[in-house]
This record gives structure tokens, sequence and C-alpha cells, in this order.
């Protein structure tokens, strides 16, 4: 069994092949599936993903970095309100992006550590995205530290010692088709480090593994991933498949 620890199965992407996608996902031995939001036009295409697969879909709440605009007050109160109403697996995804927008950067930082507080509150996991930003979220992450800090540094593209760094603030490593990449890099050092901090994901419809790169990502190209993963640790498809599962039972208190 895989767990796809985040995928955006509501994106517009999917609209008209929703349904195949999900069945090509469960014959790859994908049965679960967290799902990362991005701001509140989102929301209702969450739900109704959620309905159409309730035993599969996991959701995450939460304010994307990139959506972080002068109407971030908003989106944040929109965030909380929703945790009111219903629970959720984590607060994510959540984080700076300095890639496409580096003038909102003190609001990101404001928006990350509010909803970091939040998870906190509510005892759940955070979800990270991190773009060309790994020491402003890491100056964040030091100033929010404790033991009730815990997560998944989402598609996790930095070098050895961001990694150490990232697990010693009580995160996973979220390992998705980067790891395929020749240029990726972190299929360099991955097996320094142990199989029990890596959570497997694609974040689908973005980043596909190779041989599909620069195509659509789906769920079911998770399976490539693992056999990378797989390749890297000497170890047997079947084993990452359970010890990231694993990993992911223990981050989603599922």
């Amino acid at each position: 069994m895989l767990t796809d620890t985040h995928t955006h199965l509501y994106s517009e992407a999917f609209s008209e092949d929703r349904k195949e996608m999900m069945e090509r996902a469960f014959e790859a031995g994908v049965k679960r599936f967290f799902i990362p939001a991005i701001d509140s036009e989102y929301t209702n295409a969450m739900y109704a993903l959620e309905q159409e697969f309730p035993e599969q879909v996991f959701l995450m709440m939460g304010l994307h970095p990139t959506s972080v605009k002068e109407n971030y007050e908003e989106e944040l109160a929109h965030v909380e309100k929703q945790f009111e109403d219903r629970n959720f697996f984590a607060v994510g995804e959540i984080g700076i992006d300095l890639y496409w927008d580096t003038s909102t950067l003190e609001i990101q930082k404001i928006a990350f550590k509010r909803q970091i507080q939040l998870a906190k509150k509510m005892n759940l996991p955070i979800v990270i995205h991190c773009r060309e930003a790994f020491d402003e979220i890491f100056e964040v992450l030091e100033g929010e530290k404790d033991e009730s800090l815990f997560g998944i540094f989402h598609c996790f593209t930095g070098t050895f010692e961001e990694a150490q760094r990232a697990i010693n603030f009580g995160m996973k490593l979220g390992i998705g088709g980067v790891v395929t990449f020749k240029n990726g890099k972190i299929d360099q050092f991955l097996n320094q480090i142990d199989l029990k901090h890596i959570v497997l994901e694609t974040d689908a419809p973005y980043l596909a593994p190779a041989p599909y790169r620069g195509k659509r990502n789906e769920s079911s190209y998770l399976a490539l991933v693992c056999k990378k993963v797989a390749e890297i640790y000497g170890i047997s498809e079947e084993e990452v498949a359970r010890v990231t599962t694993e990993n992911s039972k223990e981050i989603f208190d599922i």
C-alpha cells in the first residue's frame, strides 16, 4: 500500500478524467491521498472530492504562500472558520515562496507564523511549501520551535545539511518526482537519511517523475517515486511502501 501525502486531486487539471485517474492510482497501489489546500477559492472543490472518495481522501486546510496577497487577513479568517466547522488532518500547505513574488515576503512570514501557531493549538502537523526560501523558512521555524512543532517538509529539494535541519525541527521529508530527475540532486544523499524520516508524495498535477517529466502528474505515478527511492536505498519497493506509509500514519495520526 502506498500513501500519497501531497496531491491536488481537486485541480482543474483533472476535471475531464478525475474518476479514471483515481482508478489508475488505486490499481497502482495508492490507497490514501492527503490533500493540501491553496486558498478559499478551492475549498468547495476539496469538500466535493472528499465526498466522492470518503474512504481514501484526507483533507488539510491552510493558505498557500503564493495566495498570500493584500487580502491575506480575510483568507486566514477563512482558514480559521473551516477549523471551527470541522476536522482536518494538517495545516497546509503553508510556508514561503520567493520564486514568484519577493515583494510579499513580510506578509508571507506573518501568514506562515500564524498558521504554525494554529496547528500547535490544534495539535496538528504542518505541511511546508518552500521555494527559494530555505533561510526564511528556517528563521520562522526557529522562532516557533518546541515539542508541539511537527509535520512534513513537502517537495524537499534542499541539501543534505538542509534535510538534517528540517528533521531537527520535527519534519519528515516529502519526496516526490524530483528524486527521479537527472539534475534533482537529492538522490545523491538521500540514502544517508534514515527512511523513518521520509514520506512519499506526487504534488500532482505538478512535478511528474521521469519518464513523464513536463507532463501532467497524477497519483498513480507515486509507484515510480517508490521504485526510485527503493533503488537509492537498495531495498525492496514493498519495504519503502510499508515504512513510508507507517511514517504518514504517525504524522497524520491515522
